[in-house]
């Protein structure tokens, strides 16, 4: 069933790959469900799950708008416009499926994101899903453990250095020392 899930999740990417780029070629009569049918026909004596797909794909299309604004403060460099179309749709399916998904462990999610960003992404993609996937799972630990300031000042660094000062240390010394 796990390679059953894992092309599942190929044809959820599909799916979202070419209603974004029809949605955004204008394209009058794209129609998400028509997409899903299609390509889930495509594979219909391959696929057992198809539940799973439909609700990956047709949840990841009604929460599109949120996931996007789950994804844009976790990658504040890439506006989601800015985000390669493939790893765009990677990323909104996956953190779906870590915030909704009920039967896959989230290290499983990161893990099959990433094998998706290898096979159909560019060459830095695994590393930028993983690294956003990454964070956001952290996040969603952190938020139920309500976890400590400290640990969420560690995990964002922005102009600063990525450590905090030592004690009793100058913190304008320390910004402007380069780590090797």
């Amino acid at each position: 069933m796990a390679s059953n899930r894992h092309l599942g999740r190929i044809v959820v990417l599909q799916t979202l790959y070419e209603f974004d780029f029809r949605k955004e070629s204008k394209d009058p009569d794209v129609d998400i469900e028509a997409i899903l049918d299609r390509n889930v026909e495509r594979y219909s004596e391959t696929i057992e799950d198809k539940d799973f797909i439909r609700d990956l794909a047709m949840g990841t299309f009604k929460k599109m708008q949120e996931l996007d604004e789950a994804i844009q403060p976790i990658a504040p460099e890439w506006p989601i416009e800015q985000i390669a179309r493939i790893d765009r749709n990677i990323l909104r399916m996956s953190l779906w499926e870590l915030t909704h998904g009920k039967d896959v462990p989230p290290k499983v999610v990161i893990n099959e994101a990433v094998e998706l960003a290898k096979s159909f992404g560019g060459d830095n993609s695994s590393k930028f899903i993983n690294g956003v996937l990454g964070t956001a799972f952290r996040n969603m630990e952190e938020g139920a453990e309500e976890a400590p300031a400290k640990k969420t000042e560690k995990k964002a660094p922005t102009k600063k250095s990525a450590k905090s000062p030592p004690a009793g240390g100058s913190s304008a010394k320390s910004q402007d020392s380069k780590k090797k």
